[in-house]
């Protein structure tokens, strides 16, 4: 039985890791404006960051089946303060875009690689669960990143954001280092190209992977979609709300962070097919509320809550379904299945900024409302029984 201890570590861990991914959604107009970047172009940031997540998952994720995940974890977290804190020195946009893939690539290998070392330290009967719980730390950091971005700009301004965050990581390394488990599992004996090849074998071989990809893909379009374009309409008149403000709107999502244990117990249960159907559903539906921003504020509140929740239940599904495939390749599982996820978060944020240029707000909702559609008529279709 896993300790509580290393469970909390785990999503502690994981939820500082990936925040750092994300810091820049509420920022996008003072980057705009600070480097002289459009409204339109300015999603290219954090298509850059998400390039950086891709990176990562092809190259840097696998080495968990083949290194020591402890000294990894520890390596990566010394190169992400670096990254950091080049961000939050650039002083030109080819700069600053290169700082944001290297924190993005390091960022997500952290992240990943916890998830997949917390889903070797359990038992295959609580898998579900302590994947679920670390997820729920990915999904709390996501949103708390968007607090913490936007209340410290206010104050120290975008770069002072950047250097709290490798402060923060800094921080982790001793508990990272003296509460991470030593694991006697297989490792790959390959070599590294060959280590890289077989997440392609994989992809090929495991039909739950290539369908739990697709979701991942077009459902972090969607999220992306949102979250990306959400700070336009409200820095803008008639809202004129601050970045803490903004970033705020992150609080209102954390309510849904239970989704993620609750996901994973059902997936344990052997639920999983049902609760991806209702998640999709749920992911589809919140565009409605979420449309009605120009009229009032409290559907969009409720409309972050219903999206926060059917995205949390099912990541944490579909990762715990593609765990239970091939135990001796967590890393490139996770790897693999991530890799759909950086393709539909990048086309989302450049998708986002584009369609608010063009049609504003509504034009935004309706991008995301066929996205997720989209996604629940590839359930449908695909049989339902990956």
């Amino acid at each position: 039985m896993t300790s509580r201890y290393l469970i909390m570590l785990f999503a502690v861990a994981s939820g500082l890791s990936v925040a750092n991914v994300y810091f820049a959604q509420p920022l996008l107009d003072a980057l705009a404006l600070d480097f002289g970047i459009s409204h339109a172009a300015v999603g290219g940031v954090v298509t850059a960051t998400q390039l950086g997540c891709a990176l990562a998952l092809l190259l840097l994720v696998p080495l968990g089946d083949l290194l020591n995940r402890r000294t990894l974890m520890l390596a990566q977290l010394g190169a992400l303060v670096v990254a950091l804190l080049l961000v939050a020195s650039a002083r030109s946009s080819s700069l600053l875009l290169f700082g944001m893939t290297a924190v993005g690539m390091l960022g997500t290998a952290m992240t990943q690689g916890l998830i997949a070392y917390a889903a070797s330290a359990a038992a295959p009967e609580e898998r579900g669960r302590v994947v679920g719980a670390a997820g729920s730390g990915v999904f709390i950091g996501l949103l708390l990143a968007r607090v913490f971005s936007g209340a410290v700009s206010d104050i120290a301004g975008w770069r002072g954001v950047y250097v709290g965050a490798a402060l923060l990581m800094l921080a982790l390394a001793v508990p990272l280092w003296r509460g991470l488990p030593r694991l006697a599992g297989p490792r790959a004996d390959i070599s590294y190209p060959r280590l890289i090849a077989s997440m392609f074998v994989l992809l090929r071989e495991e039909r739950t992977l290539r369908v739990r990809g697709t979701l991942a893909l077009l459902m972090f379009a969607a999220f992306n979609i949102f979250w990306s374009a959400l700070v336009l309409p409200l820095s803008a008149p008639p809202h004129n709300y601050s970045h803490t403000a903004i970033g705020a709107f992150g609080l209102v999502g954390a309510v849904s962070a239970f989704a993620a244990s609750w996901a994973g117990k059902l997936a344990d249960r052997g639920l999983g097919q049902r609760t991806t159907t209702q998640a999709l559903l749920l992911l589809t539906f919140a565009w409605l509320p979420l449309a009605l921003l120009d009229w009032s504020i409290w559907p969009l509140l409720a409309g972050v809550v219903l999206l926060d929740l059917a995205g949390q239940a099912l990541h944490v599904t579909n990762q715990s379904m593609i765990f239970r495939t091939r135990p001796e390749a967590h890393s490139r599982l996770v790897g693999a299945y991530m890799l759909f996820y950086a393709s539909g978060s990048g086309l989302g944020a450049i998708g986002a900024t584009l369609s608010f240029a063009a049609f504003g707000w509504i034009g935004v909702c309706l991008l995301g409302g066929a996205v997720s559609l989209a996604a629940l008529l590839y359930w449908l279709s695909s049989g339902r029984t990956s």
